[in-house]
């Protein structure tokens, strides 16, 4: 079975999560292989194939280390829910910093925010050639477009896919999309959408009034944690594509959007003894039959990057598969499955249909290729 040679940008909680679960499936048999997984098969790539060859960071406690190390390094607070061969894996690499950091994160304790490492930033596209990566996933911190488009711009350079987990807009942009298009390369993004998370769930229930015949009048969505996702956010001014990417993923679900004053969905504060634990409070108002009032509150509490891995891992399988089968550009069904501000917003169930004959189109083109070889 080939391997999927994967680069991480961003050696935070998620890739912490992603790098575990990848060491997890890789060796799991029996229930232990399906647990917590959409697609345990994806095409022919099963979450073990999933290989990290290069990573990128700039926090002086994890830049050249091992990444099964650096994974599990402050600032990263996640649940350990498997530990990889301690010492082994690509060793972390000096990410240019651009608008990586917020400045007021100085401000709170080293153990809670970034540490800059002195090291000279590397030519993230030279990297990626000498590694062999195939597909590049960014983990930038919400805020970091310029940051988000240097690792873009590497991929382009040096002809690997694209895999956008954050908020900064890149495969829904259209320039952007057209030029992974005209490189011949796949792109999968942006704003990854956990397996049940806050906006997963709210989109189902809004779907669920709106499919029920209630009418939603107002909505919102707070979210509390305390990893460096959230002490980052507590700068307002780098929110605006984040309260974008989940507004719109929310609104994609109703038939009639909600005026922007009657709906709010955004986080609300940084709890440091949280951890990477993210509490959700959400409240629906409607209008049912009759006109009767009806009112939901819910709160969800989850462990956020795991949470985010378990689609990650769809994500990359897709790129993978379009990378085999010649197919360049956004993969607009992945995209919907996977992320909450795609090219083109569908509804779950519709997502994951298209998904699945995506695999299957993919998998003719790979058939026809290794025929015409032969």
């Amino acid at each position: 079975m080939s391997r999927i040679r994967i680069a991480i940008a961003g050696v935070g909680n998620c890739a912490s999560s992603l790098v575990q679960g990848v060491h997890f499936y890789a060796q799991a048999t029996g229930d232990d292989a399906v647990l917590g997984l959409s697609h345990p098969l994806l095409g022919k790539y099963r979450v073990g194939d999933i290989e990290p060859v290069a990573a990128f960071d700039i926090d002086a406690r994890k830049v050249g280390r091992p990444l099964n190390d650096a994974i599990f390094a402050l600032p990263n607070n996640t649940k350990v829910f498997h530990r990889p061969p301690a010492g082994a894996g690509p060793v972390v690499q000096m990410a240019p910093i651009a608008d990586g950091i917020s400045e007021h994160m100085a401000d709170y304790p080293e153990p809670m925010r970034f540490s800059v490492a002195r090291d000279e930033p590397v030519d993230i596209a030279s990297a990626l050639r000498e590694s062999g990566t195939q597909i590049l996933v960014s983990y930038m911190p919400v805020g970091a477009q310029k940051a988000t488009e240097q690792f873009a711009e590497a991929c382009l350079d040096a002809g690997v896919a694209f895999v956008n987990c954050v908020p900064a807009f890149v495969v829904s942009d259209a320039i952007w999309a057209e030029r992974f298009r005209q490189r011949g390369l796949p792109c999968v993004g942006d704003d990854i959408k956990a397996q049940v998370g806050a906006t997963i769930t709210h989109r189902t229930l809004a779907k669920l009034f709106s499919s029920r015949g209630v009418r939603i009048n107002s909505t919102y969505q707070l979210n509390t944690g305390g990893n460096t996702d959230f002490l980052n956010m507590l700068n307002r001014s780098r929110l605006a594509s984040k309260k974008a990417s989940k507004t719109q993923a929310v609104q994609a679900q109703l038939d009639v959007p909600l005026s922007p004053e009657n709906i709010h969905i955004g986080p609300s504060d940084f709890i440091p003894f949280l951890k990477d634990n993210k509490v959700c409070f959400l409240r629906i108002e409607g209008t049912g039959f009759g006109g009767v009032p009806l009112h939901m509150e819910l709160r969800l509490s989850v462990e956020d990057s795991p949470n985010s891995a378990g689609v990650v891992v769809d994500a990359i399988r897709c790129c993978k598969l379009a990378l085999d089968a010649g197919i360049a550009g956004p993969i607009d069904p992945a995209c919907a499955w996977t992320m909450k501000h795609p090219p083109r917003q569908m509804n779950d169930p519709e997502a994951l249909a298209a998904l699945e004959q995506f695999v299957a189109r993919a998998e003719q083109l790979v058939a026809r290729k290794t025929l015409k070889a032969s």
